[in-house]
Order: C-alpha cells, then structure tokens, then sequence
C-alpha cells in the first residue's frame, strides 16, 4: 500500500534546492523529455544496449514510466525480456534530523517482462506501485537488462548488460536536487568495466544500482554508505546471508585506506559529482561507525557520548576530517618526492660489476651519502643477466644491502663523490649482440621516518619497532623511488625488455602514485616512477621490467613451485580463480597492449618444483589452471610442453604454434583468426 506523503518538506526544498549539499553515492539527473522516435526497421544486433527514461507521469501518486532502447547503431531494441526498474525517493539533508545526510529510500522494485508493455517500438512502459510518495522530493528510476546469458525475445540475439539511472522532480520534471558523490568511472579504475562489482550479486554492474537499492529500507549495515566501506577495509569482517564472508582485505591491500582512493574531485567544469566533497561535509554517526568499528556513539565508548548526528560538524569540520583521513598519504608523497637515485652500472674486465648509487634531492642537487646515511634505512642493488630471459635465476642473482638502517656495509664504500659504490660478484655473460651480453641493476631505497618526517635509524630501529626476526617495521620507514641501470661487457647498446604491453600508470589506476611495491621485511618499497622508464617512439613509460631482476624464468626462492617467473606471478596476483584480486577483471586493466614478438626472447619458464613448461603456454597456464589435464592436451598439441625438464622446455621454447590461430587482443583475449 502506497503511502503518500504531506508536503511538510516544501519549504525546505524551496529555500535550499540550489545550495543542498547531500551525502551519498549516485547517479545522472534526468529530465522529462521527448518521447523516443519509432519508426524504422529494428535491430537485429545489439553489441550495445542504450536505455534512457524519456517520461515520467503520476496518476494519483503512481508513475507510469517509459524507457526507449537502443543499439549502438540508434536503431530501436524491441524484444528486451528482462528489463528491470528499481525506483527510490531521496530525502534531503537535514530533512529527518539536524546533521542527517541525505538518503535514497527504495520504493518499488519490478523486473521481467510480466511488469512492463513492450511497445514494439523499442519503447517500454512500467506502472509502478510505490511503497511511499512526497511529490516535493527528487524520485529516482535505475533501469538495467540484459547481461551474460540474455537474448531478446526471439531467444537469439544476444543482450550486453546495460544499468543507468535518471533522476527527475516529484512531477516528472528535471530534479531539483540529487546525490553524486562517487563516479562509477571511478569504480573503474580497479573494478573491471562491464563485470559485476561483486559476486555477492552477480548481475549488477554499477555503484549507481548498488546505492539506490542499499537504501534507508534497510540496516544500516546494509545501506550504501556503511558497507561500501566495509567491503573496502579490514575494520569488520561480516557474512552474508549465504554464508560468504566479507573480509576487506583484497581491496585495503590495493586503497591502503586512502580516502581519495575513491572520492575522486571531478574536473571543476564538468558540471559532475556536485557533492563530491560530502565524504568530509557531512559525518554521521552510520557512516562513521563502518570504519571506526570500536566506537558506540550512544554508549559513550570510544567517543563523546550522543544520540544523533545533530552535533558532528561542531567538531569534524570539513578540512580537519580530510586532513585526519588523508594527510598520512600527503605526507608519504611529499617524503617520496624528497629524494631520488642516480644508479650507474660498469662491467669490469674480470666479470664483476660496479654498482654506483648516487643521492640529489627535489630539485635535482646532489647529496653526499655520508650526510644522508643516517636516515637510510636501506639500499638494496639486486644485479642480474640478460633482461629479456634472464640467465642467472634468482639464486644466481647478486644481490646485497648497501645501506641497512644507517649502517654501511662493509662491502660498499662511499666514493669522493659522495656515491656508495660496490662490486659484484663475477657475473656469466653471453656473447655480443646476445641478450645475456648485458646487465642490469635495479636499486631501491627506503629512509626511516616517523610522523611524516625523515628521522635518524638508531631513533627508530629499537626494541618495540622491530619484528621476530629483527627487521625494522614498516611504520618507520618510507619506500623511495627505484632505480634501474644497464650495462653490456662488449660496451655495445644494452638489450631491455619490453614495456609497453603493462605501463606502470595503470597500475596507479589502482594502487595510486605512492605505491610503495614490496614494501617488507626483505624490501624498501619500490616506488616505480619517471626516474626507471624507459623512452619508447618518443614516449615516456615506467614499466615493470627490473622485477625481473628476482622474478626470473627460474621463479623466486620456492623454484616453479609459486609460479614466480614475472610473466606469471602478476597474472597470478591479479587474476580469476584462486588467487583473484577483483571478479571479473579483464586484461585491459593491466595491459595496455600485448607485444607477441616478446615472446621471441624468451625461453622455459619454471611452472612447478624443478619442471618447467615452455613460455607462450606457461604465461597462459598462470591464468588457465584450472584443469590441467586439459589445458596440457590442448597447448601440447601445438608445440608446447608442460612440466617437463629445463632443457626440453628450452630446447622447444621457440616451437609453440599457438598465435597461427589465437589472436588475443587486451578487450577479447579469447580471440582467435577465423
């Protein structure tokens, strides 16, 4: 039963519809438009589906909406069977109670083609009973069909997932006020486009359909500003009503609790995410709490005792709580920013390297490493062999700390010039013109800090700030950024690997600029930034070519046994199945493109404990594992082998015939040539 509402917000919405800041997640205002242009013949294809709610009516409180589909060529879908329609009405700030934020309130939810006419038109109209209706607030209608498995009415053609959201007044005008705080462009940036967000819900796509039916009709756990939270930080583990258990983790490894993360500023002009800010305008007591798990505002624990959000902003302006939420990352920028690494790389005539590090700060000068050493807390230079198949493993590798908290090592020395400087080991090289001709170094450093600044080592790296096996937290020091040298013993051009099928940037997209990588007990924290890339046709790319350096074709410290090989390991981190980051996450939010004739350099790749597997179906098989059995029988018949010796692996690493008929590209990697 319908409840309709009296109009004791109408004052309100008049004095504050232009300057109403609200809080939460939404979607597109939407206007009462022209009905959609029939006529013409109708698709018979639809790669995409384009909805929109071209009219909004109300008879007696009840709307009659009608939404038009399209295809990507604007020719009129007829036929959908699975449109669906959620509407909720948006109660505005401060309306229910001083400090409130605004709020979505689901009020009908209709779906499949018993709840709406198809016009034959490509046009669609729902009569919606709603659950309750105040004409003075703005009325939302998320509209979704289609997806994996879908097909028009004919039971052929197939149906791509399309979710959108129209916001219009009470009388199905343009809307007067709304809620955009997050973009689903945002979302993007780690979750995969066109995927659902979650498999909790397996069919919905977009934050903008999450928001409006985690509305005020539920928990508050289960509204969209508590859980969203939830499910991207450790502070609450919870079970859903299936049991599956929601632990955070994934996605606090890749935000690191950054706030900006995901409340993203829009372009000044764009006209967009108006209340973008809102995340620090406007604290609640229910948003609060999906986070700061030990505070019971009506106990008194954990926080001033009180019963409403009447009193938060007294406290918590806007620019303290964006400083409390996000100044610790500003900080670690401007540490990163501080310093950088000019590593230089010589082979001596006995096979040993020279490793040369030297230190400038922001603008460029150089600083003498014995006024720096203090601080250092390390500097690690791991120097390996021929960067496209590198040949000494990661055993074979050298690796040493110059620097470890403060304390130079005996073997390294700090040079007139200020530079620390050691030798290596005597190194195996290849001949002239070979890819084992050359070397290379990839330097990190880390300085101890504390409380946003640089400190002395011997102040920090006490009992209480080390662990179990005497290293120095992460807590005290920051990760700086990297460096990577090469260098050849026939003094010819050094040969190096590939960039451009992963640039650095989009794992940004993700992790952000301050991504410090392996940031550990056995690491500084590599930053990857301008000061490694490498100059490509002109263009600028940070890549991820000196991990090599330990994730080498022989794997890391466990062999094959943990699929180390860099050309697996990421695949392994990031993908599908067992090891999933993200569901759904497609290739193209890694890579940028795929370089095919890499494989050219390469050779056996080690894909289990002392076995090997050729490297085309040993990068696949990172992904596509599992069922092995048949993945073996399908590579092994065109070229490949799978878990057989180092030579045999090497012997055929050339012979795989898998690109005469898979033509994968970053959007379809299943492709193959027809």
């Amino acid at each position: 039963m319908m409840n309709v509402k009296n109009n004791k917000f109408a004052l309100l919405l008049a004095a504050s519809a232009v300057s109403l800041a609200l809080t939460g997640c939404g979607g597109d205002d939407g206007n009462s438009g022209e009905d959609g242009n029939p006529g013409g013949p109708a698709a018979n294809v639809v790669n995409v589906l384009n909805l929109d709610v071209t009219k909004v009516t109300y008879q007696d409180g009840m709307p009659t909406v009608k939404v038009f589909a399209t295809n990507e060529e604007d020719l009129p879908v007829v036929g959908l069977i699975d449109l669906g329609v959620v509407a909720a009405q948006l109660t505005p700030q401060g309306a229910t109670g001083a400090g409130n934020s605004a709020q979505w309130t689901r009020t009908a939810r209709v779906s499949g083609a018993d709840n709406y006419v198809d016009n034959k038109d490509g046009s669609y109209t729902f009569t919606l009973e709603l659950s309750e209706y105040n004409v003075d607030m703005t009325q939302r209608y998320n509209v979704t069909a289609g997806g994996e498995g879908s097909t028009l009415a004919d039971g052929v053609t197939s149906v791509p997932r399309t979710e959108m959201v129209e916001d219009f007044s009470g009388e199905g005008y343009e809307a007067l006020y709304t809620k955009n705080i997050v973009s689903h462009e945002t979302c993007t940036n780690c979750h995969a486009e066109g995927k659902p967000l979650t498999t909790r819900h397996s069919s919905y796509y977009t934050q903008e359909t999450c928001a409006t039916c985690h509305s005020s009709s539920m928990s508050t756990e289960s509204q969209w500003n508590h859980l969203i939270h939830n499910i991207h930080n450790t502070a609450k583990t919870f079970e859903d009503k299936y049991g599956k258990e929601y632990t955070g983790e994934a996605a606090e490894a890749l935000i690191q609790n950054n706030c900006k993360s995901c409340h993203v500023e829009p372009d000044a002009d764009s006209g967009e995410l108006a209340e973008w800010g809102n995340w620090s305008r406007v604290p609640t007591m229910e948003t609060c709490t999906s986070c700061h798990t030990n505070i019971d505002f009506k106990a008194g624990k954990g926080h001033s005792q009180q019963n409403d959000n009447s009193n938060c902003i007294a406290c918590h302006n806007a620019s303290w709580t964006e400083e409390l939420h996000t100044g610790d990352f500003a900080q670690t920028k401007t540490l990163i920013d501080s310093y950088g690494m000019n590593t230089s790389l010589v082979v001596n005539q006995d096979m040993t390297t020279t490793v040369t590090v030297s230190f400038v700060d922001a603008s460029g000068e150089a600083v003498n490493a014995s006024s720096l050493l203090p601080q250092i807390q390390r500097v690690e230079a791991t120097t390996n062999v021929g960067p496209n198949n590198v040949k000494l493993g990661y055993y074979g590798k050298d690796s040493l700390n110059l620097v470890l908290n403060g304390q130079l090592n005996p073997a390294a020395t700090i040079t007139e010039a200020g530079a620390i400087s050691y030798t290596t080991k005597a190194l195996t090289f290849g001949a002239t013109g070979e890819d084992a001709d050359t070397a290379f170094t990839f330097t990190g450093l880390s300085l101890c800090s504390d409380k946003g600044e640089f400190v002395n080592c011997d102040t920090v790296a006490v009992d209480g700030n080390l662990d179990e096996d005497g290293y120095l937290v992460d807590a005290y020091y920051t990760g700086m950024k990297a460096d990577l040298t090469f260098a050849t013993l026939s003094g010819e051009a050094p040969s190096m690997r590939h960039v451009d099928s992963v640039n650095f940037n989009t794992c940004i997209n993700c992790h952000g600029d301050s991504f410090e990588v392996h940031k550990g007990t056995h690491h500084p924290g590599f930053v990857m930034s301008e000061q490694l890339a490498q100059i490509v046709n002109g263009e600028t790319i940070v890549g991820v070519d000196g991990c090599v350096a330990c994730h080498t074709p022989d794997g890391t410290y466990a062999g094959g046994a943990n699929k180390g090989a860099l050309e697996m390991k990421l695949h392994k981190t990031h993908s599908q199945g067992d090891y999933a980051v993200i569901p759904g996450m497609n290739c193209d939010q890694c890579h940028n493109d795929f370089n095919f004739d890499a494989f050219k350099k390469k050779g056996a790749l080690a894909t289990a404990s002392g076995t090997y597997t050729t490297p085309i179906a040993a990068t696949c098989v990172s992904c596509h594992g599992y069922n092995m059995d048949s993945f073996k029988a399908h590579v092994e018949g065109q070229g490949a082998l799978v878990n057989v010796t180092k030579e045999e692996a090497t012997e055929a690493a050339q012979l795989e015939t898998c690109f005469m008929c898979h033509n994968p590209s970053i959007n379809d990697h299943t492709s193959v040539k027809m």
